[in-house]
């Protein structure tokens, strides 16, 4: 039992020793579901001076990733995944997934029309305007002032386009 135990250790202290940014990832995706445990490997990570990029709506994936960066100074980061993120499920992490699948969100307004409304509701958008995943399209502020006026246009349309009635001016 002892032996199975120091093999373990072994190879966990040399895929950390060279290989830090794969097994610091794997690490992250592994403690995904542990909220608490999720700062504490990041802050691991910025300690053995691995960049971890913040969460991106074009750029995330479902779990923690590795990413090509040229501040780093191994030439990789981690960039931080959707389902470590409160409140943003499984469904709703399919949804973006899917629609940024065809091409990049040009805005917020652009992401609320392309992303099912259903699935990506007002406490997934405001979880990802918090943690950041929106910063490329402005300040979090003005993001979350905006936010009602853009959900209700977008599931408007949203609603027209499901619609199977034409409207006068279609």
């Amino acid at each position: 039992h002892a032996t199975a135990y120091a093999m373990i250790a072994y190879q966990t202290g040399y895929l950390k020793a060279n290989y830090p940014v794969e097994f610091m990832t794997a690490l992250l995706t592994a403690e995904v579901s542990n909220k608490d445990k999720v700062p504490i490997a990041v802050d691991e990570a910025k300690s053995m001076r691995i960049v971890v990029l913040p969460p991106d709506i074009n750029a995330s994936q479902t779990a923690f990733s590795i990413e090509p960066d040229k501040q780093s100074l191994n030439g990789k980061a981690i960039r931080f995944g959707l389902s470590a993120i409160k409140n943003v499920g499984e469904a709703a992490i399919g949804t973006i997934l899917a629609a940024r699948a065809k091409t990049k969100f040009k805005s917020l307004t652009d992401f609320c029309e392309r992303a099912d409304q259903q699935k990506v509701n007002k406490k997934v958008l405001e979880s990802l305007i918090q943690v950041g995943a929106f910063d490329a399209f402005g300040k979090r502020s003005s993001l979350m002032l905006g936010l009602e006026g853009i959900r209700q246009k977008a599931g408007a349309n949203q609603r027209e386009a499901n619609s199977d009635q034409v409207s006068m001016f279609a």
